[in-house]
């Protein structure tokens, strides 16, 4: 960027252009060495398959489609400057196929004894912590078999969620799945999704294989799947932290996903600056009143934590995707909840699989 009116504009236009799909100088956004998959680049940082863990009305649709993200004067469009440039809705951004769809192996999952090998906890443990939370604030499910019944009552609303995890556990799965249990309801809750990481096409190819429907609820105005470049994202980041709980009352979203968190932290050099715009870019969604879910990679060094230590401290909720072995050297998928402020929950480590159907985590199942 070079000027401010260049940033102004990228931001804005972002949620403008989208009935084309493609950006102005005919580009996808995102050049052969930029972010590709779940771990992403930018620029080329490690892979890292370390498991991770730790503590409308017409604002985003166009003149005719609701999932534009813009049209004159409302809130995504129109003149004005804003940072959220060429890419547009319909844009191929959304990258190319990712780890986070990989499934968790063939055949039976857990086979007998496979509890065994792995240890398990004490009969008659339910897991759950003890304390006596107050049952009168607003909650919603995630939307993920057997994981929801580990929440007692559900997630609050408005919390920040933090799904962290290596390649290939899951993590942008999980975003989508919490969407699309929103828009599910009878009555459905507006959903949006921002990558910074894959192409829209492939995002949409994925929900046309799992039945989701994305393509229905975007045209019925309840769903916005906008790709951004993490770079210009992070070059207006202050743009984007002052315009986009605006953006997202306006359209009414219920559930927002940012995939991934971890591609706007590599941005900074410094930890300190690293945190503070973090911090900030996070209590603005929380300002908006949003039920919000972020991914993040996890640390290479620590199986406990992001890759920069900083989200899990930030939000309200930590889900921790990762690896375990058996005794045999057998990969399986284990999930652990780290702390969810304001709700009861177990404490126990669940294996799960990913199918066509999205994750599915086994809760009367043992690993360890």
């Amino acid at each position: 960027m070079s000027d401010n009116d260049t940033e102004d504009d990228w931001f804005e236009s972002a949620f403008e252009d989208g009935a084309d799909g493609d950006r102005p100088d005919g580009s996808d956004g995102h050049d052969s060495g930029g972010v590709t998959d779940e771990a992403g680049e930018i620029p080329a940082p490690d892979d890292g398959p370390g498991p991770g863990d730790a503590d409308a009305d017409d604002a985003f649709g166009g003149d005719d489609d609701a999932s534009d993200f813009g049209g004159d004067g409302e809130a995504f469009g129109g003149a004005s400057e804003s940072p959220f440039g060429d890419t547009g809705i319909e844009g191929d951004a959304f990258g190319g196929g990712s780890d986070s769809f990989a499934a968790g192996g063939d055949g039976e999952l857990f086979d007998e004894g496979f509890g065994d090998a792995m240890g398990s906890t004490s009969e008659g443990s339910s897991g759950f912590e003890d304390a006596d939370l107050d049952s009168d604030i607003p909650r919603l499910d995630l939307g993920i078999e057997g994981l929801d019944n580990m929440i007692q009552g559900g997630v609050p609303r408005r919390h920040l969620v933090v799904i962290i995890g290596g390649a290939g556990t899951g993590k942008t799965t999980f975003g989508l799945q919490f969407l699309k249990h929103g828009l599910a309801r009878d009555d459905p809750e507006k959903g949006v999704f921002i990558t910074l990481e894959q192409t829209y096409d492939d995002i949409m190819a994925t929900a046309d294989e799992r039945g989701w429907e994305f393509r229905r609820h975007e045209r019925e105005g309840n769903l916005a799947i906008v790709d951004l470049d993490p770079v210009e994202m992070a070059n207006s980041l202050d743009n984007i932290r002052g315009e986009l709980p605006e953006l997202i009352e306006d359209f009414g979203a219920d559930r927002f996903v940012l995939d991934s968190v971890s591609l706007l932290e590599m941005m900074y050099d410094r930890q300190a600056q690293r945190r503070t715009e973090v911090f900030d870019f996070t209590q603005s969604l929380k300002d908006a009143g949003v039920t919000t879910v972020f991914t993040s990679e996890a640390s290479e060094e620590n199986p406990y934590a992001s890759r920069h230590g900083i989200i899990e401290y930030l939000t309200d909720a930590v889900f921790l995707l990762r690896y375990v072995r058996s005794e045999t050297q057998e990969t399986r998928l284990a999930v652990e909840i780290q702390k969810i402020r304001n709700a009861n929950h177990s404490r126990e480590t669940k294996p799960y699989e990913i199918t066509l159907d999205g994750i599915s985590v086994y809760e009367q199942a043992n690993i360890f």
